[in-house]
């Protein structure tokens, strides 16, 4: 098992940047995909971005191409979601996941068991 624990996140201008950490207790980081999801208000929690366990490939939703990046650093335990040239559509509460999905199903949030509280993202514009 895996206990996943955010920060990072608060009250940016548009076109900012922030950096979203997720620190991780239990199994190593390495051992398993890693995401980040998030969810606005009266909306479903939608994919952000992910890093496959097996090789570290990422992949990220159309709309943060270019402006997010996901990234790990084993030593630390931690998963991190750089975010540039934030948005007020990128408001959210952002949720870090811990599973083996299969494959093409790393996109599905059911899909991971693992989940840390969520730590909120606003962008104000």
């Amino acid at each position: 098992q895996v206990q996943l624990v955010e920060s990072g996140g608060g009250l940016m201008q548009a076109g900012g940047s922030l950096r979203l950490s997720c620190a991780a207790s239990g199994r190593t980081t390495g051992s398993y995909t890693m995401g980040w999801f998030r969810q606005a208000p009266g909306k479903e929690r939608e994919f952000v971005a992910v890093i496959l366990w097996s090789g570290g490939k990422t992949y990220y939703q159309d709309s943060v191409k270019g402006r997010f990046t996901i990234s790990r650093e084993n030593a630390k335990n931690t998963v991190y979601l750089q975010m540039n040239s934030l948005k007020p559509e990128d408001t959210a509460i952002y949720f870090c996941a811990a599973d083996l999905p299969p494959w093409a199903a790393y996109i599905d949030w059911k899909r991971y068991n693992y989940w840390g509280q969520g730590t909120q993202v606003i962008v104000s514009s």
